[in-house]
């Protein structure tokens, strides 16, 4: 995958995005592009360059915080790029992956960065909940049988092969980092430095295009 920063993830590296952000981020762009072509060629007097400028604001933000965002996880190291910054943790630096109302990381100094690719939804960890407890009710009542239980859940929470409780997608996901820290953490080759690198990229067409619009409404 090619990202903006200057270090690009491995074909070993798992790679975590969120499938809704990246639907919302199409379509607000799809929108934009809409609204703001049709000002620009059918507008009249300063609302094509107003329209412009908004463009240049929009476009990017709505980039940094849908399609941007992402987790790269590799043998050696975390990479969370997040709207305005890619912060590179090796795993010797990791304290902890903590989950509440959002997931962080936070190094051994203290610092937290949050996981803006990896967000809670507390109606899935409510979901994953309801399931844990109907299959852990239909297992009882049939006795850790294969056959289905009135709940429908049967099959699974009789079978051997079920491998501990239901998890919200995302909590999963953080359990999978929590075990490749606790598995690297002590290598050699995951030790160094945590880098913050701000992202101009996204940083400058949106000061600029802000500017321009305050410049624009300004002179009225």
């Amino acid at each position: 995958m090619t990202t903006p920063d200057h270090q690009s993830a491995t074909a070993k590296d798992l790679t975590y995005r969120s499938p809704m952000a990246l639907m919302a981020g199409v379509l607000l762009l799809a929108l934009a592009a809409w609204l703001g072509f049709d000002a620009l060629v059918r507008g009249a007097g300063r609302t094509p360059w107003i329209a412009l400028a908004a463009l240049i604001l929009v476009v990017p933000l709505v980039i940094a915080f849908t399609l941007r965002p992402a987790v790269f996880s590799g043998e050696d190291r975390l990479r969370v790029r997040n709207p305005f910054r890619v912060i590179t943790l090796p795993w010797g630096e990791v304290a902890s992956l903590r989950s509440g109302y959002t997931n962080e990381v936070i190094d051994n100094s203290g610092t937290k960065y949050q996981l803006w690719a990896i967000p809670v939804s507390l109606r899935a960890r409510k979901k994953a909940a309801r399931q844990q407890s109907r299959a852990k009710a239909a297992a009882k009542g049939e006795g850790g049988s294969m056959g289905p239980g009135p709940g429908g859940f049967g099959l699974f929470g009789g079978l051997g092969g079920h491998d501990g409780p239901t998890r919200a997608e995302t909590d999963q996901i953080m359990d999978d980092l929590r075990a490749t820290q606790e598995r690297r953490g002590q290598a050699k080759s995951a030790q160094g430095e945590v880098t913050v690198r701000w992202a101009y990229e996204v940083i400058a067409p949106v000061a600029a295009g802000a500017v321009l619009l305050a410049v624009l409404l300004a002179i009225g």
